[in-house]
């Protein structure tokens, strides 16, 4: 294996595969190769100290890597892939401070959803509430608008859909908050780290320490109000 350290910029990604075309200069000549983007084998990079931290790499970054003969022997790959900065991202984050309205393509990549951004093609995230309801298949590949979310931390950006819908228990849940109105909540289950209620039917559930119901048991009902509400989590108080 090469010691030397090359760097190039990745111009395609498939993230299905989990690899990603990198373009690179060599004595003059522009040329292409192969790199893995597999979380496993970023994981097993970082364990051995080869790089310093995992990333999820989108075009246009630029990264630092490694060229080896691939295990089957028939080919050149790249390997130690480390990022170092994307200016496409950039652009979209400085952006965001102003305007954070962007159109993207929705996307599905091994059972997880992520918008591609439309002019810079860069892939983010969308996490999906367990309260949310899913995007049909026919909303698959089709424009949407988003905005960025933890731009603060390049590796930890997320895309928030405009439009989502929930389950109508959430949406009782939200009035429930705004409200401050006490619900009636069933104990569901009792273990050593924590009371859980059904807070909303059985499908808004919450957990109280077990010292702030200390003699509860499945099917006693509590008084509660929620306290705090947002896309993925739920916090109750006893009335």
């Amino acid at each position: 294996m090469s010691e030397t350290i090359q760097q190039g910029k990745i111009s395609f990604i498939n993230h299905e595969k989990k690899y990603a075309i990198i373009e690179y200069m060599n004595a003059g000549k522009k040329k292409n190769v192969n790199g893995s983007i597999d979380e496993k084998q970023q994981q097993k990079l970082k364990e051995k100290g080869l790089i310093r931290k995992k990333h999820h790499f989108l075009v246009g970054d630029v990264v630092n890597f490694k060229i080896k003969l691939s295990d089957r022997g028939d080919r050149m790959i790249a390997t130690e892939m480390e990022y170092k900065y994307n200016t496409a991202l950039d652009v979209l984050i400085d952006k965001s401070r102003t305007s954070n309205k962007f159109i993207g393509y929705l996307k599905m990549v091994d059972d997880k959803y992520f918008v591609k951004e439309i002019d810079s093609y860069l892939f983010f995230p969308v996490p999906y509430s367990p309260w949310q309801l899913p995007p049909t298949e026919k909303e698959l590949n089709e424009q949407v608008t988003f905005a960025l979310e933890n731009t603060e931390k390049k590796e930890k950006i997320t895309a928030s859909l405009f439009n989502n819908a929930y389950i109508p228990e959430f949406n009782t849940a939200v009035k429930l908050s705004k409200s401050k109105e006490p619900v009636e909540a069933e104990v569901f289950k009792v273990s050593p780290h924590g009371v859980y209620l059904n807070v909303v039917a059985d499908k808004i559930q919450a957990k109280m320490k077990p010292e702030e119901l200390p003699d509860a048991k499945p099917g006693d009902k509590v008084m509660v109000r929620i306290t705090y509400l947002s896309k993925s989590k739920i916090a109750v108080e006893k009335t």
